[in-house]
């Protein structure tokens, strides 16, 4: 999964052609380090119609502010730059692929 930035932001997640999955994490964060294992699961299985992005909130701030990340981990669905599903706390693959399906399957 490719890490994020405000740097890359634009041209990772508002000028994406497919939907985007961004997963808001930090180092110390264990349920974050799970959730990991299963968010690559996913990208694998949906590389041509998903997205999956990374922002380490230890590295970026700015963008966890900006979103107003409170809890981690945090996933946002974003579809054509648009935030539309907002997942928080750790979640398995039944879970996150029914999310998933609500939009883009």
């Amino acid at each position: 999964m490719i890490e994020i930035t405000n740097k890359n932001w634009e041209s990772e997640v508002l000028n994406s052609k497919v939907p985007v999955f961004v997963d808001f994490w930090a180092s110390w964060c264990s349920p974050c380090k799970l959730m990991s294992s299963t968010l690559e699961e996913i990208e694998r299985e949906l590389s041509e119609k998903l997205k999956i992005l990374k922002v380490n909130i230890e590295e970026d701030m700015d963008l966890a502010k900006r979103f107003s990340i409170r809890s981690l981990p945090t996933v946002i669905l974003f579809i054509e730059g648009k935030e539309k599903e907002r997942i928080i706390g750790a979640q398995n693959k039944i879970m996150l692929m029914k999310k998933i399906k609500e939009y883009i399957l």
